[in-house]
């Protein structure tokens, strides 16, 4: 067999990539926490580089930091588990209320000659299917924080090698500058996608949870945080979202305000997906609506959860690695929104 040939060549490649994705999927218990940790540490560094300019110890910086990072996950948790309590004390008046919204339902639609029994949608249907769906969609970042110390630490040590590892790979690598180009631009590139993503997901969150706390939904507060999550996600993450909030307020006052809540969320998510965000991201991604919504999938089912949070910065990763080589830069064309792959746009030019 000759191995020079471009069909084995192609097998081989293949059969490598197999093996690399199935260890990944083996590991994903040590991989994430890992992934997360990276790129969490990615997305402070520049809070820690502006305050190295004001002369502030790089201890201290990485302390406040890290502080941030903990009081928001134990926020998030005492948020959870105050929401699932106070759930569990009003669950009979849940119930009440759901049977009386269906026995309306049942009413309206006996009207056009269609029958349905009302026990029927009441076992497929419930008042904790709200608050489960949420609790199923929290689970699994609740499984990764549970390496919470594991995380944190990971965070602090590169954080603060963070400032030596240039002069390491210059002294490391054989064609160093080049791989610090590609790393430089792989940091660039999330820094900008995270800190936009972020300023859009938080007005997305606050916005609706002002919405609901006009409309007085119950528990807004937590539809406000998965909004504010889940809005990571491209493309369904805002769907998502809306599903238990709208269910809740189905629950609580029926059609006509689970309507409004569901317009409150249809009218947001178009006005900053469609908007606000892609006027601050512009084109410093590069990569195709379909890749995006692809690669969702793929790094889901690799990763989980957190693989879909981190779904575009990590096809990003692909991208710039398939872009180094010259037998691979027509896989970086077809992941690329652009005819030319490696014109990216200057990081001033993102915000425009």
């Amino acid at each position: 067999m000759d191995i020079k040939s471009p069909t084995v060549k192609a097998l081989f490649i293949m059969a490598s990539v197999i093996i690399v994705l199935a260890g990944l999927k083996a590991a994903s218990e040590i991989v994430v926490p890992f992934l997360l940790s990276g790129f969490i540490a990615i997305a402070c560094s520049p809070v820690i580089n502006w305050s190295a300019r004001y002369h502030v110890p790089r201890w201290l910086s990485v302390t406040l930091v890290i502080l941030l990072i903990m009081i928001f996950g134990f926020m998030l948790a005492g948020l959870v588990g105050q929401s699932m309590s106070d759930f569990r004390e009003n669950l009979p008046v849940y119930t009440e209320q759901l049977s009386q919204q269906f026995a309306w339902v049942v009413n309206k639609l006996a009207e056009f000659n269609i029958m349905l029994d009302t026990s029927l949608l009441r076992d497929h249907f419930n008042p904790g299917m709200a608050m489960s769906m949420t609790t199923n969609l929290l689970g699994g970042l609740g499984g990764v924080l549970s390496n919470l110390f594991l995380i944190i630490l990971t965070i602090v040590f590169m954080l603060f090698e963070a400032e030596t590892m240039p002069r390491r790979i210059h002294v490391a690598l054989a064609d160093p500058d080049m791989k610090l180009n590609h790393i430089d631009r792989f940091i660039t590139s999330v820094n900008s996608y995270l800190v936009i993503k972020t300023m859009v997901s938080l007005g997305t969150g606050v916005v609706i949870g002002l919405w609901l706390w006009i409309l007085d939904v119950d528990h807004f507060l937590l539809w406000a945080v998965l909004a504010f999550l889940l809005n990571y996600i491209p493309n369904i993450g805002s769907i998502i979202a809306a599903i238990p909030a709208v269910l809740m307020a189905f629950v609580q006052y029926g059609f006509d305000i689970a309507g409004l809540a569901g317009l409150g969320f249809i009218v947001v998510n178009t006005v900053m997906g469609n908007m606000v965000e892609p006027r601050l991201m512009g084109r410093g991604l590069g990569l195709s609506t379909l890749v995006v919504f692809l690669s969702l999938i793929f790094w889901g089912w690799l990763l989980g959860s957190v693989g879909m949070l981190l779904s575009v910065p990590l096809t990003m990763i692909v991208k710039i690695a398939l872009e180094t080589r010259q037998e691979t830069k027509w896989l970086a064309v077809l992941l690329s929104s652009d005819v030319e792959p490696t014109q990216q746009p200057e990081p001033q030019e993102l915000a425009k």
